[in-house]
């Protein structure tokens, strides 16, 4: 594949691990690739001649975007919103990552077609970059949870269903992506499980607490497990 690609977001979990697949993209930092200056933004990429955008950039903290969800206005919402601008005017492929937290969590296995309904603000604002980026012709919405190689937290939800993955595995995923020809929404993720089951998964010796949604003040979905028939399709060759 000699097409040019830029990540934003690259410092984060899934960037880290795109670096190690496809390390001929560029990772720009903040500082370089401000998705809130719209000109910086469209002489980097007129400059480096980019054919492939994956907006991955994002403010994720559910519980202080209830608190003040500006930043998420911002970054989410208005920055995407941007980036979907300068694609759009300089013809280059927009990949935007999404979140399952999308869909209202009632019963699962929801398909790309599949309405949506998120229950929290953290959600809204990835909706809401969706909406832009659904405006322009040229790009793939690819919704998926992943998390850290070693489960970070004391305590995992036995209440919450998920297609939650350790990211290197969603980054190998989103690498094929990349080199297709799709356009469009697609799903990835593992078969569902509850949080803590996936969480015993990738730290089987760690001692992890047994939690309910119900011990947050955050609102979460109760069942957000993804249908990856597109994508099982898409790597066989069925398209």
């Amino acid at each position: 594949m000699n097409k040019k690609i830029i990540f934003t977001g690259g410092s984060g979990l899934l960037g880290s691990a795109m670096k190690d697949i496809i390390q001929s993209a560029y990772f720009p930092t903040h500082q370089e690739f401000d998705v809130e200056d719209l000109e910086s933004m469209q002489s980097y990429l007129y400059q480096k001649g980019i054919d492939i955008l994956v907006h991955m950039a994002a403010f994720t903290s559910p519980p202080k975007i209830e608190e003040n969800p500006d930043k998420a206005l911002n970054t989410n919402i208005i920055g995407t919103a941007n980036v979907v601008k300068v694609c759009e005017y300089l013809g280059i492929k927009l990949i935007y990552i999404s979140t399952d937290y999308v869909f209202s969590g009632e019963r699962g296995n929801y398909k790309e077609e599949d309405p949506v309904l998120p229950v929290n603000k953290y959600a809204w604002s990835k909706l809401g970059g969706e909406c832009a980026v659904r405006l322009y012709d040229n790009h793939i919405i690819v919704c998926l949870s992943f998390g850290e190689k070693e489960f970070p937290y004391p305590g995992a939800f036995i209440d919450q269903l998920t297609s939650r993955e350790p990211v290197h595995e969603t980054a190998q995923k989103l690498a094929k992506i990349i080199r297709s020809d799709y356009i469009g929404t697609i799903h990835i993720g593992s078969k569902g499980r509850t949080v803590y089951e996936y969480a015993k998964y990738v730290s089987p010796d760690k001692d992890i607490k047994e939690m309910s949604i119900n011990d947050v003040s955050t609102k979460v979905p109760k069942d957000t497990t993804l249908n990856t028939i597109k994508y099982d399709n898409l790597i066989s060759g069925g398209w």
